[in-house]
C-alpha cells in the first residue's frame, strides 16, 4: 500500500496548523511590549518542561559544542525571531496579517540556503520545481490577486521589515535545529531552547528598558500565556522538532507553508475577510505541491531503507 504522507511530514504539518492559530491567541496581548510577551510565553513553556529536563540531565550529557548550538538557537530563533515577529504583529495591531505573512514567503529561502551550507543537504531538480511552485502559490494565497496591501497605516512597512528579520532568524535556525536534533531527543532540545530563551528574554527585558512591564500582565493575559505554551508555543515546537528529526530541513520549510494557508482561511472565517477566487485556486495548488514534496521525502526514506537492506 502506497504511503500517502510520511510521519515526519505529518508532524510538521500539524505544528504549522497550530501556528496558524497564533495570531488569534496573541490578540489580547497587544498592550504588552514585544519582549515581555516573548519572555513570558517561553517562561511558561520552560516551567512545564523543567521536570523533564531534570529527569534527563544525567542521562543526556550536553557537550560544550551542543550547549552553544542550543544557545544560538535560543538567542537567534527563540528571542530575536519571536521578538521581531511579535513586533511586526503589534505594528499592525494584529489586524493586517497579509504583510506580516511575508515572513512565510521568504523563510524557505533562508532555510534552504542554510541547510545546504550547514547540513550539506542535496537539492534535487524535482524538489526545486515543487518548492518554487509552492512558494509562488503561497504568495497568491496570502495576497489577494497578488497585490500586497500597504495601505493599512504607517506601521505596515516597518512591520514588513520586522517580518523579514523574523524570516531570516527562523529560516536559518531550521538547519541548526536539525543539527541539534541529530544526537538529542526532540523533547530535550525543546526544553533547553525554552529554558535558555527564557533566561535571554529576561535579560533583554532589562536591556530594552521594559522591566516595569514584568508586572503589567493581567490574570487573563497570564492565562493566555499558558494557553500559548500548551498549543501554539511549546507544544507546537515539540511536535515540530519530532517531525524535523525525520525529514530534511529543506523539505520541512516548504511543508510549513501550510501555516499561512490555514491562517488566511481562519482570517476569512473569523473576521469575514473573504478570499478571492485566485486565493482558493492558489490554495489548492499549494496543497498539491506540499503533497508532492512529501512524496519526495517518502521516496528518499525508502531508498535509504533499501540501501540498508542491501548492505546486510
Amino acid at each position: 500500500m502506497k504511503k500517502f504522507i510520511s510521519s515526519g511530514s505529518l508532524l510538521i504539518i500539524i505544528a504549522a496548523s497550530l501556528w496558524a492559530l497564533d495570531g488569534i491567541i496573541r490578540r489580547s496581548l497587544f498592550t504588552l511590549p514585544s519582549i515581555t510577551i516573548v519572555f513570558y510565553e517561553h517562561l511558561f513553556g520552560a516551567i512545564i518542561l523543567l521536570p523533564y529536563l531534570f529527569w534527563s540531565f544525567k542521562r543526556e550529557k550536553l557537550t560544550k559544542k551542543e550547549f552553544f548550538l542550543l544557545l544560538f538557537i535560543a538567542g537567534f530563533s527563540g528571542v530575536l525571531g519571536t521578538l521581531w515577529f511579535t513586533t511586526a504583529l503589534l505594528k499592525v495591531n494584529f489586524i493586517s496579517f497579509s504583510v506580516v505573512y511575508l515572513i512565510q514567503k521568504l523563510q524557505p529561502i533562508f532555510a534552504i540556503t542554510t541547510a545546504r551550507i550547514v547540513l550539506k543537504e542535496k537539492i534535487t531538480k524535482s524538489y526545486i520545481k515543487w518548492a518554487v511552485i509552492a512558494l509562488v502559490a503561497a504568495y497568491f494565497v496570502t495576497f489577494k490577486n497578488g497585490v500586497v496591501n500597504l495601505s493599512t497605516g504607517t506601521g505596515t512597512i516597518v512591520a514588513a521589515l520586522y517580518a523579514l528579520g523574523a524570516a531570516f532568524a527562523w529560516g536559518s535556525s531550521t538547519a541548526f535545529s536539525k543539527l541539534a536534533l541529530q544526537k538529542k531527543p526532540s523533547m530535550y532540545v525543546t526544553g533547553w531552547r525554552f529554558l535558555l530563551t527564557s533566561i535571554l528574554g529576561f535579560a533583554m527585558v532589562f536591556i530594552l528598558g521594559q522591566s516595569k512591564s514584568l508586572s503589567a500582565p493581567t490574570l487573563s493575559q497570564f492565562a493566555r500565556f499558558l494557553l500559548i505554551a500548551v498549543s501554539t508555543g511549546m507544544v507546537a515546537i515539540v511536535i515540530y522538532y519530532k517531525g524535523l528529526k525525520k525529514v530534511q530541513a529543506n523539505v520541512s520549510t516548504i511543508l510549513e507553508l501550510v501555516y499561512p494557508l490555514l491562517a488566511v482561511f481562519i482570517d476569512a472565517t473569523l473576521y469575514k475577510s473573504f478570499l478571492a477566487p485566485s486565493q482558493y485556486l492558489a490554495g489548492g495548488i499549494l496543497l498539491f505541491a506540499i503533497y508532492q514534496i512529501s512524496q519526495i521525502q517518502i521516496h528518499e526514506l525508502q531508498n535509504k531503507t533499501d540501501q540498508g537492506k542491501r548492505k546486510r
